[in-house]
């Protein structure tokens, strides 16, 4: 299930680095994301999808059930999807957050295809049971 994989690893690097980086480096996240008068907050976001991040990554060594990857990168990717449009299209946050958006509407089609083509692979068994 190579698109499982691939899938994995470029949204949970994708979404690490996105995480990461207010908090390594407030001023340049700032500057392409505008002004944010909280950020605390900022930071606070981007240490809480750190470990979403990396569960999520963590699914490339889990064979047994792959299901909990789905339901985390599914809901991830719907709550970025109604953060992003709902607050850039109403002028809160800057239109930049739309370009995450359309990333994010990417990979819940490639989840989408995922759950249609492979479903009954989400959970592998061994060969001895």
């Amino acid at each position: 299930m190579n698109v499982f994989k691939s899938l994995i690893i470029v949204q949970s690097s994708y979404t690490f680095i996105t995480a990461a980086w207010p908090i390594v480096h407030i001023q340049s996240f700032m500057e392409v994301t505008g002004y944010k008068t909280d950020v605390w907050l900022v930071k606070t976001v981007g240490a809480l999808l750190i470990p979403v991040a990396s569960c999520l990554f963590s699914f490339l060594w889990i064979w047994r059930d792959r299901r909990p990857a789905v339901i985390l990168g599914v809901l991830t990717c719907l709550a970025f999807i109604s953060i992003d449009f709902y607050y850039a299209l109403t002028d809160v946050i800057s239109d930049i957050y739309l370009v995450d958006g359309f990333v994010q509407i990417v990979f819940l089609f490639c989840w989408i295809y995922i759950l249609a083509k492979h479903h009954d692979r989400l959970i592998q068994r061994r060969s001895n049971e």
